[in-house]
């Protein structure tokens, strides 16, 4: 019988050691043989953050100063595109590597195709410890979904107020670890049902979480950021833990943490509230667009909320990167921000999710902060969020897998970028998920122009509706070039129906 303990047990091991152990030092001198070379990543989301609102990309309003700094040591992705319009698809895309018309989650709250289960990017991270966190609760349905090769899936409710740690840390400031062994033994509910509340201190429980929201309340002037079902949360707790646990666990690791700011509710804390009000922006007023089925009114106040909530995912990234900075964890660490989609306050329609595929709710920010870099690059050929995981796995010396969808991002590609690359988007909420796509909206980009193809909407009388727009000369796509150039709109209109053609196939 073997003793020794294969790469992946021992880091197992070593993220279950009491903390008292598991300090840098005293992991890093117990893992020194097996580290090597291998660097460990981080991946950064911060939900529904559109490229659009964000100053780094030209955004008029200072949204992102801290961003900003931060981005002259970092490589700057300028055109880089989520891989669908909302959380599911696009969460699915960046974690699988593959379109939603591939990884199938199509609908909200809706899992990836059983093939998916283990081609994520989590298996291929096998021999990292991988920690994961999300507050969102439809990229947790996905983390679910690959739990099994994840080492350390962090409760989702941990982070939120009301969960039992905190109230324990607050109780009990002395006796953290036995005070929550005694918790759990005797009054929280398993799920077998073995243990009841107490009724005396599930009581105390709520009054304390009344008494710290009330608190809260002051901090917040338009309500505590919450997921809507929930006590709600503070970004800084979850930012505040995820770097302390990041110093602790064994490396090289890798990290997803997927936070819900700016995602709507947009209830920024005081020192951001009002901070774009009367700035004297102004919003280009565009048509309603006939896909929208209820206009929503006040457009620049939500977009102004929108923005005043970004200053707070900004400082929070600031505050991250200067801890993990200061454990210098990032002398050693790809450090990647992005997000899962954006968000748009135009056409009739606030927020994510509708039929439409926008500037606003596709284009997304991409930073990756290489060890050691001090100074910046930016790079303006159309990336997609599927181009994340090859990406990741090259610089960290695995192999690529066979059944990715994405290319190796410049400048880390040996391959001359194809200025001819076809880059897509896709959105099919309302389509079954094992058939072909037969109501959708879709997108190709190729060069400067953007091919717009809805299709099997009712509202549109069941009819096509194809779009072209030059997003270099007019990117907020106000003029709608498909009369004037039918020529290059039909050529790219043929290339997207091949290519549905294609993924149609299996399903057909």
């Amino acid at each position: 019988m073997k003793s020794q303990l294969n790469r992946r047990d021992f880091l197992k091991l070593a993220g279950l050691l009491p903390l008292s152990l598991s300090t840098p030092r005293f992991l890093r001198s117990l893992d020194a043989s097996r580290q090597g070379k291998q660097k460990n990543v981080i991946v950064i989301v911060f939900d529904a953050f559109s490229a659009y609102d964000i100053s780094l990309y030209g955004f008029p309003r200072e949204t992102t100063p801290n961003i900003n700094r931060l981005a002259k040591r970092a490589v700057v992705y300028h055109n880089h595109f989520a891989g669908g319009n909302f959380t599911t698809p696009g969460t699915g895309a960046l974690l699988t590597g593959v379109l939603p018309w591939t990884h199938r989650a199509f609908d909200h709250n809706q899992k990836v195709a059983d093939p998916f289960v283990k081609n994520n990017i989590f298996r291929a991270f096998e021999d990292y410890y991988r920690i994961s966190y999300t507050h969102n609760g439809f990229a947790n349905t996905l983390l679910k979904q690959f739990h099994q090769y994840i080492d350390e899936p962090i409760p989702r409710e941990d982070y939120f107020l009301g969960s039992v740690d905190t109230l324990i840390s607050e109780l009990f400031k002395n006796d953290d670890d036995i005070a929550s062994i005694s918790w759990l033994r005797s009054m929280r509910i398993q799920e077998n049902g073995g243990y009841a509340y107490s009724l005396f201190l599930s009581h105390l429980y709520e009054s304390i979480q009344e008494k710290r929201i009330e608190d809260l309340k002051k901090i917040f002037p338009r309500g505590i950021p919450t997921t809507g079902a929930d006590y709600g949360y503070l970004l800084e707790t979850a930012i505040d833990a995820v770097g302390q646990r990041l110093s602790e666990i064994p490396q090289p690791f890798f990290g997803y943490f997927h936070f819900m700011p700016p995602h709507h509710p947009y209830r920024t804390p005081r020192e951001f509230f009002n901070a774009f009000k009367e700035d004297g922006f102004k919003d280009v007023e565009k048509p309603v667009d006939i896909l929208v089925r209820q206009v929503i009114k006040n457009l620049p106040v939500k977009r102004r909320e929108y923005d005043e909530f970004i200053l707070y995912c900004d400082r929070e990234f600031g505050r991250l990167y200067d801890q993990l900075e200061s454990t210098g964890l990032l002398e050693n660490t790809w450090l990647v921000l992005t997000s899962d989609h954006g968000e748009m306050f135009e056409r009739g329609f606030a927020g994510h999710g509708s039929k439409l595929l926008h500037q606003p709710v596709v284009r997304i920010p991409l930073l990756i902060f290489e060890p050691g870099r001090e100074t910046g690059l930016d790079i303006h050929e159309s990336t997609s969020a599927v181009d994340v995981l090859p990406t990741l796995l090259q610089l960290t010396g695995h192999n690529t897998p066979d059944w990715g969808e994405g290319t190796v991002l410049p400048p880390y590609t040996t391959i001359q970028p194809d200025s001819n690359r076809n880059i897509y988007v896709v959105q099919a909420i309302d389509n079954p998920q094992n058939a072909p796509l037969t109501e959708a909206s879709t997108i190709l980009i190729k060069e400067n122009y953007k091919l717009h193809y809805y299709f099997g909407y009712p509202e549109a009388g069941n009819a096509e509706i194809v779009k072209l727009f030059d997003i270099k000369t007019d990117p907020g796509e106000l003029i709608d070039l498909y009369s004037s150039k039918k020529g290059i709109a039909l050529e790219l209109l043929d290339e997207l129906k091949r290519k549905l053609k294609e993924v149609n196939e299996p399903y057909l």
